[in-house]
This record gives structure tokens, sequence and C-alpha cells, in this order.
């Protein structure tokens, strides 16, 4: 039996279903009734309870101190580099292994992202390198940090926690403060993940999550922003809106503000759908052990597990083919897709996309090996079917 045919195989034991998507909401009446509470109130866009529920429910989960809930895990990308005062000529220190919008965010405020290569031990960025990088191409001045060959001022620095694992976010910080670099976390993957008993985002200066339909608990379109830092969330709380100052009819606005607003319809959603998040939670890592076991024996590839220290939230289960069998990658994902089970491999390597070809960046030899032979597999929380 071929390797594709055996991984076909596993799926179909692990799963019980000859049709399934990479990854699916899961709804029932509770969103339903929700849905309808919220357009009786007639507060279906900017205002309304539900966004402040949601709120409520995020603050207590996540541990963050403070919550802002935005349209897009991008836009809260965007307007956390806008509060930080990233702006043109910026250079940001982004991994090369990464969904776009990490880098599409920082091209909206007219910087360039710097991309750093990441390992295979967390798939996020690999600290080794990134701290070599550093050393060897930029050099600190009047508490900045310069790139010596672009004379940019490096100012911040994206990790990002890849399917929902961990980073080694505490090395990173390391870093980070060593070299004067502002820390956004990209979690927009991780909501339920945590590092050390702590939730992902909310150890750098600004972390943001994503709640778009393919994640684990959706609100249709939308995102968060998390902080500890009371002044900041206020200011991006401003930004987010039409920065317009309270007064009983007039329309003043101090500063260009953004609307990046979350409609309190979609809140109504994501309330419902953090009321199952641990049972989706649960589901996840059941689906990883029904996983694990299947492809036990496969001497060509094996399923990631999460980090030492780590508990992740399992978003999409991943399988990583060896060096030597890599070549089979495009086999194995046409195979599965055409006989219905939804496969897919890593992005393509930002580094070697159009908007991005001119951008600096390190040695990406572990990125560009991890994109040949990356595959996530059907990860939905309802799987397998029984």
């Amino acid at each position: 039996m071929s390797l594709k045919e055996s991984i076909y195989k596993s799926l179909l034991k692990s799963i019980n279903t000859k049709k399934a998507s990479l990854h699916e909401p899961v709804f029932s009446l509770l969103e339903k009734q929700y849905l309808q509470d919220c357009i009786e109130s007639t507060f279906v866009s900017s205002e309304g309870i539900f966004l402040e529920k949601f709120k409520k429910k995020l603050i207590k989960f996540t541990g963050s101190k403070f919550v802002i809930p935005v349209s897009s895990g991008t836009s809260a990308l965007h307007i956390s580099l806008i509060s930080q005062n990233i702006s043109y000529k910026d250079e940001v220190l982004v991994p090369a292994l990464t969904f776009v919008a990490t880098a599409n965010a920082v091209k909206y405020c007219r910087a360039i992202p710097n991309f750093i290569d990441c390992n295979e031990k967390t798939l996020g960025i690999d600290v080794e390198k990134l701290e070599y990088y550093l050393f060897e191409n930029t050099r600190m001045r009047e508490g900045k940090c310069i790139n010596k060959k672009t004379g940019n001022h490096i100012k911040a620095l994206i990790p990002m926690h890849t399917f929902g694992h961990p980073s080694e976010i505490e090395e990173i910080l390391k870093i980070s403060t060593k070299y004067n670099l502002t820390v956004i976390e990209d979690s927009a993957e991780a909501l339920g993940s945590f590092y050390k008993k702590k939730h992902l985002g909310t150890f750098g200066k600004l972390g943001v999550l994503s709640f778009n339909g393919n994640k684990i608990i959706t609100t249709g379109g939308g995102g968060a922003i998390l902080t500890k830092d009371k002044k900041l969330a206020k200011k991006i709380t401003h930004l987010s809106t039409t920065a317009k100052n309270i007064h009983k009819w007039e329309y003043i606005h101090d500063e260009v503000g953004y609307n990046y607003r979350m409609p309190n319809l979609n809140a109504a959603l994501g309330c419902a759908q953090m009321n199952k998040i641990n049972i989706f939670l649960k589901s996840k890592r059941n689906l990883f052990k029904i996983y694990k076991d299947n492809f036990k024996n496969f001497e060509e590839l094996y399923l990631f597990e999460e980090p030492k220290y780590c508990s992740s939230n399992y978003w999409l289960q991943t399988l990583i083919l060896t060096e030597t069998n890599a070549h089979q990658l495009d086999d194995i994902l046409d195979y599965t897709n055409k006989k219905g089970l939804r496969t897919r491999p890593a992005w393509n390597l930002l580094s070697d996309l159009k908007p991005f070809k001119s951008s600096p960046k390190s040695n990406l030899d572990n990125s560009k090996s991890l994109r040949k032979r990356i595959i996530n597999i059907p990860s939905s929380s309802f799987l397998p079917i029984t």
C-alpha cells in the first residue's frame, strides 16, 4: 500500500467518515437563541449587551486584564501596531511561516516585515536563530535596535503560535527585552492554548485573537486585542471606533479612528460559542489521541504534539513528513482531497510572496523544509463521527 493510501486509511479509521472539511464550526440552539435575542433588541451593530458579555467571558477565560473585541484578527493586529507607533520604514520581525495577515498588517502601517526562521520543535520562531540574526545584523543606538544593512529601526516582534501550539514565548520575551522590541503576540489560532498555565496572548505587551469561521470558536468574523495595560486598552478602544469624543450631540473626532468595532450580532454568536469552549477543547484533545494512536506506526511521518510545558488547543491537527518523504506531499494532498477528506499544506513562505520579496530576512532553511512537509488534516471539534 502506498503512503497516500495508508494515510487515507488511517484518517478514515480515526474520524469515521468519508467526507470531512478541514475545520467547521459547531452550532446549536443556543447560538440561534442568542442571535434571536440580539435581533429583537434591535442593537445589532456597535452597541449592545452581548458585546460586554463577550468581553467579560474572554477576560475570565484568558486571564487578560483588558480585552477589546474588534472586527477581525487582522484588524486586531493592525490597530495593535498603530498603538505602538509603528510607521513608515520601521521594521517588524515576523515569522516566515505564518498566515499572510501577520505581514499584511505590518504593510498597512507602511512598515517593513523582516522575516525570521521557525523551528520544528514548536513550528514558531526559532529563538536561537532569532538571537543570532539580531546579534549579527543589528546594533543598538540610543536604545533603538537598528538594522545594519537598511539603517531602519526594528521596533517590534510578532511571534505567531502556529496551529494553536505555543511558541517559546519566554525566550522570545528575553530576546525582545535585550533588543528593546515590543512583542505583539499573534495568537489568532490559539484561544484555549496555554504556556506554563498562562494563556497565550497575555505574555507580550499586546496579544490578538481571531474568531473567523474556521477557528476553535467563531463570531462569524471577528477578533480581539488582549493587554494588561489600562492606558493602552483605553487608547486602542478609542482608535477602534471613529475616535469620537463623548458629547450629547456634537461630532468631535480627536484622532483618525478605524471603526474596527465588533458588532453586537457577532458578539452574541461569540457568547454562545464561549459557553462551549471547554467542550471543544476536550473534543480536540480526544481527536489528537485518536490520530496519535492511528498514526503511531508510520515511519514516514509523525503527528505534531504540543511542546513541553504547554497545553495546546490542537486547533489544526498536523502531520509532518520526514525529509525523505517530502516529495510525496502533493500526491498525498491530491489523493485525500479527491477522496473527500480536506487536507492542506502549510502556507507558502511569506518571503516568497510577491508583496514581500524585497523584504529583509534571515536564513529560512527550517521554514523552507517545514513548508514541504506539513499536512493539516480534518480537525473539527465534532470529529470523530459517532
